[in-house]
């Protein structure tokens, strides 16, 4: 946001700031939250190029709405589901420390 635009806001009364901020959220919380989301990326791009949901699903003995919420970085999906999913695509090790090396 360009600060002319930020500074209209402001002068109406609007509070502008980060979600981390709106959230009140810590930096190590906000670092977990990218992580999570970066992951949920990788499963959802890896997972497209080679199955179904339902496929995967029945791969690491889930379902295919919880597979759904793990690509839509849904905050009930713990970080062990999301990391058994995509190793369930082919992923190694080394490709999710990847990901995760990405985040900040």
């Amino acid at each position: 946001m360009d600060q002319q635009t930020r500074q209209k806001l402001e002068d109406k009364g609007w509070k502008v700031g980060t979600v981390s901020d709106f959230l009140e959220l810590s930096p190590e919380e906000t670092i977990l939250v990218e992580i999570k989301l970066a992951l949920s990326r990788a499963l959802k791009e890896r997972r497209q190029a080679l199955m179904t949901q339902a496929d995967l699903a029945e791969k690491i003995h889930s379902s295919q709405p919880r597979i759904a919420n793990a690509e839509n970085g849904e905050s009930s999906v713990s970080i062990e589901l999301l990391i058994r999913a995509i190793l369930a695509t082919g992923a190694s090790p080394q490709d999710i420390g990847q990901v995760i090396a990405s985040v900040g």
